[in-house]
């Protein structure tokens, strides 16, 4: 049996290593699900900020990853999400090189679909990368982006984590204007999803050479949308989505092209195990009424709204409750002072 976080999360191996942390696999003990986790050490206000911002950010739509529930122990934090099997975009093109267009137009679509729903609450997300576009194992069915981590997201309505022009997001896909520290906008999520299809099609990460780059309809909308002026960017996630649509293949060619399941190995720990995948969880169908169980009929949240619901903690220990005292009076202490700044 591997470690085990806060008295219910086994983990079993890691994911993914990054600056402010690490994705794990982990079996929650308490529903007998396998999930990812993300862990934070936070040793400092603006990590704690983005950690708290990050697990609270919670958009229902069927391309946003949203996150389950979080524990706290000594200066670690952890929240989990559900496991999506089927590897990201980035390990899609490692794995396969350049896509076809009928590829880059779904994945395209899909996550300005996400975006749409993440613009419409009010935040910015600031990362969109192939590494940050998870997919379901559907093989060669339609592909069904998870757009992930929103630890770098920004509110248009709340204070900036930083006192001065900073340039948050990661290299090669921040806007010309998000480079200089601008304030977020939109516009430059789109510019991010534009290098994302360009990489798509070229089979690598940018820079970009003229001459490397198909020439369509669809790349066209594409290197309108990495315009270096914001304003000659489509003005909204639904509208670059029109614009693709209007010039994308009709139906659908998978090519040799398809998405595996990479976690086989990690499954419940018996049959009756509730489902791991978010795929399973939206495929369960409702329980009749008055069986005791869960009643799924109830109208969907609207896909465009922040959850009100906050997210569900685990039972903490008392080193957990005194860890997150602290990470409380320090985001206090950080309010004040970007108030008073």
């Amino acid at each position: 049996m591997g470690e085990v976080f806060a008295r219910r999360y086994e983990l079993l191996d890691p994911i993914a290593e990054g600056g402010m942390g690490s994705v794990w696999l982990v079996h929650d003990r308490e529903t007998d699900t396998v999930l990812a986790a993300k862990l934070l050490r936070h040793s400092d206000a603006g990590t704690l900020l983005r950690f708290m911002r990050e697990q609270s950010t919670r958009i229902h739509h069927r391309h946003v990853v949203t996150p389950l529930s979080w524990a706290g122990e000594d200066d670690t934090v952890l929240f989990t999400m559900p496991l999506v099997r089927g590897g990201s975009v980035d390990t899609l093109i490692g794995d396969w090189g350049p896509l076809p267009l009928a590829w880059v137009a779904k994945i395209l679509d899909q996550t300005l679909d996400a975006l749409e729903a993440v613009h419409a609450a009010g935040v910015v997300h600031r990362d969109v990368k192939p590494a940050n576009l998870l997919l379901e194992p559907t093989r060669q069915e339609v592909p069904h982006v998870r757009l992930t981590d929103f630890g770098i997201a920004a509110p248009l309505d709340q204070p900036r984590l930083t006192a001065t022009a900073t340039a948050v997001g990661t290299p090669g896909y921040m806007a010309p204007e998000q480079q200089t520290g601008e304030g977020p906008d939109p516009r430059q999520d789109l510019y991010a999803v534009a290098t994302v299809g360009l990489e798509m099609l070229v089979g690598h990460a940018p820079p970009f050479t003229a001459d490397e780059v198909p020439d369509s309809p669809l790349t066209q909308v594409l290197v309108r949308a990495r315009s270096q002026d914001v304003g000659d960017r489509p003005e909204s996630a639904s509208r670059m989505r029109s614009e693709l649509a209007a010039v994308a293949p009709v139906g659908w060619e998978p090519g040799e092209i398809e998405v595996m399941d990479h976690f086989t190995d990690h499954h419940p720990h018996n049959s009756h195990a509730k489902p791991t995948t978010m795929l399973e969880r939206e495929a369960v169908p409702a329980a009749p009424r008055g069986t005791g169980q869960p009643d799924n009929t109830a109208e969907p949240t609207p896909r465009s709204l922040l959850a009100e619901s906050p997210v569900t903690p685990a039972t903490p220990s008392a080193l957990t409750v005194l860890g997150l005292t602290a990470l409380g009076v320090a985001l206090l202490v950080l309010a004040i002072w970007l108030l008073l700044g």
